[in-house]
């Protein structure tokens, strides 16, 4: 069986365990297949993740790591941009603002006080598929971190005055947005590739949304969305597993578990499918001196048998950029500092629930985006036949250190415990990941490039002076070796 089949059999047969509960709770586990002969004592001494589930579908993970002082908690959300609709489309990320404006139970000033008062630190964030609010305390605070955590999210005020408050705030953070071109040119890219669906809408929503939203679009969208099922508490660091439970048994054990029959048959409820589109939308700015480019191809799921080949594809190709020195990681990248092609250029690989987008995000003058694509276009195409096991396994171990610099620090190990029980239902352990990693062979990695860029439709944004960008049909042309 190749490692395509049998990554697609492991994930279709572990992706969600949810069903799993009896009693108050039931206790699912993580526990690594790996015998000490395959993996070295690093990977195998990583610590548990504990993982229990309420009869709510609430779900509790936590790891404890040994000798750690403090902690983050947080609570991830099966919701964000994707689940909005074209009248409510802003409402999560408007949401994440009014968390910090007072709840029924403290006002700003007490909330920011309380944090301050105990050396912690209080965030959120909001993505096109997830919402997360995470707080970074001492140990002893962890239960009040937990107080605090439910009581933004389940009893913000929404004062009327705060909302109208914030909606020049936020269309602040919208001008700052707008002027960082990799933001605005990814947002354009979804908004192309992804055209007329959730994926195709921006996290902060439109500017006539932001001035309208009303106090009840907010609270329908907590109503709708702020289920159990849909939520994971996560844990890392000085954490005691049995006490993040009681203490989410006793903060979240309130939540409503399922949608009314109206509720059901609401739009706002509905995931469209996140249908991807060839097509470019390009904006010129003759005044600009440099041209910011991103070209993508419909990529995988979290969950799709080319989700890992992607990942190695990614971390094969690297990146470049002239500031940091001609360190190349690729041919692509060694065509573009030789030829001093583009300022910078990286790889990205965007995962969703079921698609993704894998691209190139190049800075470079516009004099050069011709020679720039040439250069594109014939690497990509390449890698369908030209990759080596040399070329397999250094991207291999890039990889893998790649993955376990991700783990490093408690608010990095709760961030995927979160992410990973959302996207799997299920915490994959540093050896998992790394038998996966391992398995991949040159086959596998031809198979994704083939799947993603062999004479496949495109998706482009390009934002700046684009006057010499070749058109979407010469790029579409050169997507494959003749």
């Amino acid at each position: 069986m190749s490692f395509i089949a049998r990554i697609l059999s492991s994930s279709t047969r572990s992706i969600i365990q949810r069903g799993c509960s009896s009693g108050r709770r039931s206790a699912l586990s993580t526990a690594a297949a790996a015998t000490k002969e395959e993996f070295p004592s690093y990977l195998l001494a990583a610590p548990t993740t504990e993982i229990t589930q309420f009869n709510s579908g609430l779900r509790v993970a936590s790891e404890t790591i040994l000798g750690s002082n403090t902690a983050t908690v947080g609570v991830w959300i099966d919701a964000g941009s994707r689940y909005e609709t074209t009248h409510n489309n802003g409402a999560a990320h408007f949401l994440e603002h009014m968390a910090f404006k007072g709840t029924s139970k403290r006002i700003q000033y007490q909330l920011e006080i309380e944090i301050e008062n105990m050396g912690g630190h209080l965030n959120a964030y909001t993505s096109r598929e997830q919402t997360v609010y995470f707080a970074k305390v001492f140990e002893k605070d962890v239960p009040r971190a937990m107080d605090i955590l439910a009581d933004i999210l389940l009893r913000s005020k929404l004062d009327t005055r705060a909302i109208d408050r914030e909606r020049d705030v936020i269309l602040r953070e919208m001008k700052e947005v707008n002027k960082q071109n990799e933001e605005l040119v990814l947002d354009h890219l979804h908004s192309t590739a992804f055209q007329g669906s959730g994926l195709g809408r921006t996290i902060l929503g439109p500017e006539e949304n932001i001035k309208s939203l009303s106090r009840d679009d907010l609270r329908e969208y907590i109503d709708t969305h702020y289920l159990a099922p849909q939520m994971v508490i996560a844990g890392a660091g000085a954490v005691n597993h049995d006490q993040l439970c009681e203490l989410a048994d006793h903060y979240f054990g309130g939540l409503r578990t399922e949608l009314n029959e109206e509720q059901m048959n609401s739009d706002a409820v509905c995931l469209d499918e996140g249908k991807f589109v060839g097509s470019d939308v390009r904006i010129h700015f003759k005044s600009d001196t440099m041209a910011h480019v991103a070209l993508a191809y419909e990529g995988s799921s979290w969950t799709s048998e080319y989700a890992y080949p992607l990942m190695l594809l990614q971390t094969l190709i690297g990146s470049f950029d002239r500031a940091a020195g001609k360190n190349v990681t690729s041919q692509l990248c060694y065509d573009v500092a030789a030829n001093e092609l583009a300022n910078s250029i990286s790889t990205f690989n965007t995962c969703y629930k079921d698609t993704g987008l894998f691209g190139l995000y190049a800075i470079t003058e516009k004099e050069k985006l011709g020679d720039l694509m040439t250069s594109v276009t014939a690497n990509l195409a390449s890698l369908v036949d030209n990759l080596t096991e040399e070329d397999v396994e250094r991207a291999k171990i890039a990889l893998k250190a790649t993955m376990l610099m991700g783990l490093d620090g408690n608010t990095n190990v709760c961030e995927d415990i979160g992410r990973q029980l959302l996207t799997y239902g299920r915490r994959m352990t540093p050896a998992e990941i790394f038998k996966r990693i391992e398995e991949l062979t040159v086959e596998d990695a031809k198979a994704a490039a083939y799947k993603v860029f062999h004479d496949k439709d495109h998706a482009m944004a390009a934002v700046g002076n684009i006057d010499k960008l070749p058109s979407y049909e010469w790029i579409r042309n050169h997507s494959f070796r003749s």
